[in-house]
Formats: structure tokens, sequence, C-alpha cells
């Protein structure tokens, strides 16, 4: 194909910034653009201006990233003043369109002939030697037509994929506090709090988990400590290793302590995770340990909870704290700060929780898993999709 640089068929305008002491937050004058901090999808949003800017770019022009990241693109659509760290392209002897979905295939180009160390960067001269085909004007107009039409076909996909795993999220969410509170989404929420609760006490009598559940307290890193004595080393697990559902065991700090207090914070399996802190919708969401780590410590702000086997099952505690029943105590009982909520052990402890035999409790477990399985199983293939469609 029949190639001629850029610069023959569009206008290359390379931006310059103007004394910082002109430029104000966005007001009334003319919105000013100095790099791609404020590109956004296909549009920029810009946030100062700049009446004095001495380089400017015109409705329709291709607005071109020339610093990190080398290549972004977004479209004028207002007249802006530009700095250095843009450049404004406009189409001439070609078409707009094309010219805008042509960029993005030279992105590649562009990256190659960047230079800097601490940060890439590429010239005007650079943008304009890039080798620009030699099609008929309308050959660009049927291929930007058909880019159009293919890239909103494909940006509607996105958008369906994105409705089905919010749709997922909320089946699995529903599965799992219709499973374990049945009634409790089909139940009034005026009438209080947890209107549900009297309701099914009869056949799946209420218990407060202090009366089925000891709680282990968790170590406190401590300097100052003594470790001349007998001491061990071992993992210990933070706030930030444990999620809602799993454990990321990404990343596991060793503490050395004293034996005998590694042996008052060691988890066993079966205890039940919950974090003292953190964002309100996630407070007091258990998670199973189950011994992926031996001999493993955690911090003061993770909250270990032991059931009495012969009469709860952990797994079951953890779903049940998932459940809108669940999410309605933690979060109205939980303090609140700007960034952050917590708990505390005492009202860990007191929170209800409906108590049917632990045969049952197992079996209910293992009814909502398989619908969280499932639930999972789609919701990756669904991303798999989004990945492939971008």
């Amino acid at each position: 194909m029949t190639t001629v640089p850029l610069k023959y068929v569009a206008r290359i305008n390379a931006g310059q910034s103007p004394p910082s002491a002109e430029v104000a937050d966005l007001s009334a004058g003319r919105p000013f653009l100095q790099g791609n901090a404020e590109f956004r999808e296909v549009y920029p949003s810009a946030r100062y201006e700049c009446v004095t800017a001495p380089k400017t770019a015109r409705v329709g022009d291709v607005l071109l990233s020339v610093r990190a990241p080398v290549g972004a693109l977004n479209i004028a659509d207002l007249p802006y003043g530009i700095g250095r760290g843009l450049c404004a392209i406009t189409a001439v002897d070609c078409d707009a369109r094309f010219l805008w979905w042509w960029l993005h295939h030279a992105r590649p180009a562009l990256d190659a002939v960047s230079t800097g160390t601490t940060y890439r960067a590429v010239t005007a001269e650079n943008v304009g030697a890039l080798p620009y085909p030699v099609l008929q004007g309308n050959e660009q107009r049927r291929i930007a037509d058909f880019l159009d039409a293919e890239t909103a076909r494909i940006d509607r996909l996105v958008d369906l994929r994105r409705i089905q795993l919010l749709r997922l999220e909320e089946r699995a969410y529903a599965a799992v506090s219709e499973t374990l509170v049945p009634g409790i989404l089909r139940s009034p929420q005026s009438s209080g709090p947890w209107p549900w609760l009297p309701a099914m006490a009869s056949d799946r009598p209420l218990v407060r988990l202090g009366y089925v559940c000891r709680l282990q307290n968790g170590l406190t890193i401590d300097g100052k400590r003594d470790l001349s004595g007998d001491v061990v080393t071992r993992p210990y697990l933070r706030v930030a290793n444990v999620q809602a559902g799993h454990v990321d065991l990404d990343s596991v700090v060793e503490v050395t302590v004293p034996r005998d207090i590694a042996t008052r914070t060691s988890l066993r399996p079966g205890d039940v995770l919950m974090t003292e802190g953190g964002d309100l919708d996630k407070l007091g969401r258990g998670t199973v340990w189950r011994g992926e780590l031996p001999e493993c410590l955690h911090q003061n702000h993770v909250f270990a909870l032991r059931p009495e086997t012969d009469r709860l099952d952990g797994g079951y505690l953890a779903l049940m704290t998932s459940t809108l029943h669940g999410r309605c105590y933690f979060e109205s009982t939980g303090s609140k700060t700007t960034n952050l909520a917590s708990t505390n052990s005492s009202k860990i402890m007191s929170f209800p929780i409906p108590l049917p035999s632990v045969a049952t409790q197992r079996a209910l477990a293992a009814e909502v898993q398989a619908a969280i399985d499932n639930s999972q199983a789609a919701k990756r293939l669904l991303e798999c999709q989004l990945v492939l469609l971008a």
C-alpha cells in the first residue's frame, strides 16, 4: 500500500504551555488541556481554563497525547487551549473519521519512536512523519463507516455483559439470603431492622453467636517485646489477607514471637475469620480458614471465631454473614467514620443467627455454595468475553 507522511494530509499543531499564572480552574473562559489527564473515552473533560493559551485545538480535531502514555486519543468537542503534552491533528486531505481510527492503529509506531528516561515522549515531527495510507476518499469513508458500526455493536455487547455480571451478583446474593433466611427478600422493611426474624423463629430458633462460638483475639505487633527466650517464627495473617469469601495469601509476612503467645493466637482449620474494620459493605463478612498455612497467626484486627462444632458449622456461619440479615446487622451496628467502619467482639458475639441442626446447616451451606459456584463459573465466562471484546 502506498503511504505518505501524515503531515502531507493533515495539519499537526503542537501544544505549548502558557505561564502557570494564567491558568485557572475552569469557569467561563476557554477550557485548557495540559495533557491526557482530562481524557475520557472519546471527549475530554477540562478542569482548567486559559484565555491566553498560545496553541488551540478546533472542534473536530484529534487530540493526541505526545507524553506518557504516548498515543492516547480524544476528540475536541469544543475549542481548547492545549499544553505541550498534546498535539491537535486537523484532517485536511483525508477523512476525519478514518484519521481517528487510523491513529489508534498507529500507536505502536509512535511508541517505537518515543524517547526519554523519566517518561516517554514524541515530537510533532515524529507524528507528522507517520506513514499514512493513500486511499480514495470514498474508501476511507467506507472503512470508517464499518468501524463506527462495528465498534458500536461491540460497545453494546460490552454493556450487556456488564449488566449480566451485575445480575449474576444479585442472583448469588439472593440465593444466599433466601436459602439461609427464608422469606427475607419478601419481608416488609418498614416494621424494623429485622422484621423476618420473629416469623422464622418457630422453625429455626435464633441464637446469639456468643452462645455457640468462641472468639479468639489476634496478635498485636510490639517492637519492644522480649524475644530472648523460647520464640518461634510463624506466618502472620493481616487484614489485607482476609477478603469477602476467600483468603488472599499472595503476600503473607512472618513474625517472631514467644511460643506461648503464638499458641494463643494460632488459627485452626474451621475458624471463621472476620475483620474489625474496613468498608462498611464488607464489615463482618466471614471467611472460613481451612488451614492453608500451618501454624499461622493472625493480627489483632482479625477476629477468629471458633464454632462449637456440635452446634454450629463454620461454613454455614460464614455464609450467614453474607445474607441480607447479616449485612443489615453489621452495617447497622458498625461504627462509621468518613472513610472507615468498624465493629468489635461484643457486637460480633451478639449477632443473632437461626440455628437448625448441624446436619441441616451443612446441607443448606452446600446448596448455597453450589449456587455461588455456578454464578462464579458464569462470571468467569463473561469476564473472558469482555477481554475478547476489548
